[in-house]
């Protein structure tokens, strides 16, 4: 089945607004009509399995494009708008990318990639056709490449994780049963669509028949807070630093009413066990669901009831509906309550694999199981607690960012012999980043922190840049050239 057919199978006709805003709102009928209309338009110009980008802000814009591409059997790559061009090349030579949905604020920035655009002008056209009439394909196979969701790997280069319609399907039907979503749900969405977990949560409302405000202005606190209110929102999704600002740095949350709010999400990382006591000490009539999930199992792997939460708290529960979850040593046997291991998790919602990237792809999934690269450990209950990560990735805000990536910059400015990127604790993002600079003694007076932060500034997006930049004039190598790393 086409995710889209799966997706609109009970909303296609509905009157109501799928997207409520003041500036933007669209009908679930309207949005089906424009989809199919764009989707014959690409189909009749590029065919199918053609890979597109979508370099897009939340609008309603990219919600057609990204459907429309769903629809029409090609395959979507969500990408970041504020991509930094190193980066964007470096995917543009992984895929087979000929073609662009590019939003009107950054189609000038896009202008000379080399790929043919997209704009608004493309679904304006594509509206003044005649009505459009596409029985759903009965024989469509499920297991045709949806999307290609780009995140950081273990070795820093960004790597493309291939979902198939099947894949979304398996995991929407999951996330539903467990939110217990229908159409009278409203949520407040500050999360990307180029992220999975903001995926999630355009895939289940438009499933269930209900609604999204989308607020791409978290930094103005006050105005998410208003909509919440405004639009009667039912649920919110976050990651960690959405929690710790609005518990920490935000005056009047705490003293907030929140009438119509019946749950709130949190995963992209670990949120600490002290915000989650004082979130449900602030707010008990609030579901509080923590949540675990990688872009490799499409969203979500696990959940903790919220009923759960004071006597679990620190876990992430276990297996969502579809999934098998495991915690394994490193014979692949599951292990006793207290002892550390890899969670593994297997399911429809499973990743085919990575894009171009077979040894890589055969190191994740074995036999069948995805193998998550986190360490944790469970109790006598079954519940999983994470303790670490393997991969050298740090979560800046719930994003991934590969360590690698920075040093690369950093290296690259004269002067600098070498650089070391590490993960430190942060009150607000959960994790910042530390850089440590090695140069020569001379080099002291002319490199200053100002100096490198203006230079990174220029070359990262800012939830990559350094918090902290320290200098040493004592190289980190050992003697056959490898990098020592701190204990």
């Amino acid at each position: 089945m086409n995710v889209f057919d799966y997706l609109f199978e009970q909303s296609g006709s509905l009157d109501k607004d799928f997207v409520l805003g003041t500036h933007h709102h669209i009908s679930f009928a309207k949005l089906h009509e424009l989809c199919t209309k764009v989707s014959a338009n690409l189909n009749s110009l590029l065919g199918e399995n053609r890979q597109i980008i979508i370099l897009s802000e939340n609008s309603i814009f990219q919600i057609i494009a990204y459907l429309a591409i769903l629809k029409s059997g090609n395959i979507a790559i969500p990408l970041n708008p504020v991509i930094e061009d190193e980066n964007l090349r470096q995917i543009l030579g992984k895929t087979d990318v000929s073609n662009a949905f590019v939003s009107k604020r950054y189609k000038e920035k896009f202008s000379n990639f080399g790929f043919n655009i997209l704009d608004d002008e493309f679904i304006n056209t594509a509206e003044t056709l005649d009505d459009i009439h596409e029985e759903e394909i009965s024989d469509f196979d499920g297991n045709r490449l949806a999307e290609i969701i780009f995140t950081s790997g273990s070795t820093g280069e960004q790597k493309g994780v291939l979902i198939t319609h099947k894949n979304i399907i398996a995991n929407t039907g999951s996330i539903i049963e467990y939110l217990k979503l229908t159409q009278a749900d409203t949520i407040e969405v500050v999360l990307p669509f180029y992220y999975c977990y903001g995926l999630s949560l355009l895939h289940t409302h438009l499933k269930v028949g209900g609604s999204i405000v989308m607020n791409n202005n978290f930094i103005f606190i006050g105005s998410v807070l208003n909509d919440i209110n405004k639009y009667k929102c039912t649920g919110f999704a976050g990651v960690p630093s959405h929690y710790q600002i609005l518990l920490r740095k935000t005056r009047d949350f705490k003293t907030s009413s929140f009438p119509t709010l019946r749950y709130v999400t949190q995963a992209g990382g670990k949120l600490h066990v002290t915000f989650i006591r004082e979130f449900i000490e602030t707010f008990p009539d609030i579901d509080f669901f923590v949540m675990y999930g990688q872009t490799e199992a499409t969203a979500r792997l696990s959940y903790l009831p919220p009923e759960k939460l004071s006597a679990k708290v620190g876990s992430i529960g276990k297996g969502i509906t579809g999934v098998i979850l495991q915690v394994v040593d490193e014979h692949g046997e599951p292990v006793k309550p207290g002892e550390t291991g890899e969670i593994i998790a297997k399911g429809e919602n499973i990743m085919q694999g990575y894009l171009n990237e077979p040894e890589d792809t055969a190191k994740a999934i074995r036999n069948g199981w995805l193998y998550t690269g986190d360490l944790a450990t469970v109790d006598d209950d079954g519940f999983i607690f994470i303790q670490s990560r393997k991969k050298e990735i740090i979560k800046v805000g719930g994003v991934r960012i590969s360590p690698q990536e920075i040093e690369e910059v950093i290296v690259a400015y004269p002067g600098v012999i070498a650089c070391s990127i590490e993960a430190i604790p942060d009150e607000l993002l959960g994790e910042a980043i530390k850089a440590t600079l090695f140069i020569n003694e001379l080099d002291r007076e002319v490199l200053s922190e100002d100096v490198i932060r203006k230079y990174c500034a220029s070359r990262l997006s800012i939830n990559k840049m350094p918090k902290i930049i320290a200098f040493e004039t004592t190289l980190p190598f050992n003697a056959s050239g490898k990098k020592v790393k701190k204990s």
